[in-house]
């Protein structure tokens, strides 16, 4: 396994970064040499914040842990982070259960039934404009959709605003 660390606002000691590395090397069963995971340190008033991301092909696996000491954090965080694992890596399994059931079963021919096929049915192009996150809620409210796709002019990236559930909204950038 591959770990980086990040920092916010915090400085970490030696001890705490050979520490964390020595708890999340213990996922290391679960992938494979080359998978990469993220350690995000920060810290905002008294609160530490711990956060450990892992991307896999399909999919990414984080858990995020906040407190007053970064060493109960690490032990809360990994807990997590392994039951998402271990959910994952039983979804797998049992998909590709489901394939070799289906596999033996190609002598018998089910009943035709009706399949529903998604694809796109629609195809847009225009030209991204800077601006601001301010301007880009404008932008959203006014063409009323759920996400608005902009480059951000304080970062020359692109990023997409959403509304969420709670009426607030999100912010995703791409990493280039």
């Amino acid at each position: 396994m591959r770990i980086e660390f990040l920092t916010k606002n915090y400085s970490p000691s030696d001890k705490l970064k050979d520490l964390i590395e020595k708890k999340v090397q213990r996922l290391d069963k679960f992938f494979e040499d080359d998978t990469k995971v993220k350690v995000m340190l920060k810290q905002a008033n008294d609160v530490q914040t711990l956060e450990l991301t892992i991307m896999l092909d399909s999919s990414v696996m984080r858990a995020e842990v906040s407190g007053e000491n970064m060493y109960e954090n690490i032990d809360v965080a990994l807990p997590k982070l392994e039951k998402q694992i271990i959910k994952h890596r039983t979804k797998l399994v049992a998909k590709s259960k489901k394939v070799r059931v289906k596999e033996l079963d190609a002598s018998y021919v089910a009943p035709a039934e009706k399949e529903e096929k998604h694809g796109v049915v629609r195809s847009k192009s225009y030209e991204l404009t800077p601006m601001t996150v301010d301007d880009a809620i404008e932008e959203l409210e006014l063409v009323g959709h759920s996400f608005y796709v902009f480059s951000n002019k304080a970062t020359k990236k692109v990023n997409v605003l959403y509304k969420r559930n709670d009426g607030d909204y999100g912010l995703i950038e791409a990493l280039q």
